[in-house]
């Protein structure tokens, strides 16, 4: 990917009931109670339990030079209308490969609405559109079937299963692989109007 495909800032991206942006520190006080609910954690690799004070501030002060490196977007998922945080949708680029591997993690409060396959699309419609990646990719803890239903929806195939692959908590856990081809994207694209 050639670093002139982006723009100077995250740009923001709205779907139908979302607006995904760059975080602001004002999102900090959310953030920290949203993702320091046990069940979040408990199926997610990279957010501790509990959430310590000043993580989130942290976590939040990463964003602007990764994105400006190419490193990574990570995107706000935010009710259009209520302007309430509801969770997040990253992506970190492989450059050389012209890939991304995808994450997210939307508030317990908010599950079952499908806000998280909205946004992950919306997310998905930007790698491949504005950035011309090649290929996303994602992986979710097994005993999480939910994140592994979001990709299935996404149109994302099942790659492989990487048997205790991680430790989380002191316990291995296996990973399910997925992944989607911007050709894929395009024609599933094509398929639904």
């Amino acid at each position: 990917m050639r670093a002139s495909r982006f723009v100077e800032q995250l740009p923001t991206l709205c779907t139908a009931r979302l607006r995904l942006r760059a975080f602001e520190l004002r999102d900090a006080p959310d953030v920290q109670r949203l993702a320091g609910d046990h069940a979040i954690a408990d199926t997610t690799l990279n957010v501790p339990h509990p959430y310590p004070d000043g993580a989130a501030e942290k976590w939040i002060s990463t964003h602007t030079a990764a994105f400006e490196s190419g490193e990574g977007a990570t995107f706000a998922v935010v009710l259009r209308q209520e302007e309430t945080l509801a969770g997040v949708v990253g992506i970190k680029f492989e450059l050389r490969f012209d890939s991304a591997e995808m994450g997210y993690w939307i508030g317990r409060s908010f599950w079952g609405r499908g806000y998280c396959t909205e946004a992950a699309g919306a997310v998905l419609d930007y790698a491949f559109g504005d950035l011309e990646l090649n290929r996303v990719h994602a992986s979710h803890i097994l005993r999480n079937p939910a994140s592994g239903r979001v990709m299935q929806k996404l149109g994302m195939t099942r790659e492989g299963l990487r048997r205790e692959h991680v430790k989380k908590w002191e316990k291995y856990e296996d990973l399910a692989d997925y992944g989607i081809l911007r050709r894929e994207w395009r024609d599933r694209k094509r398929s639904t109007g």
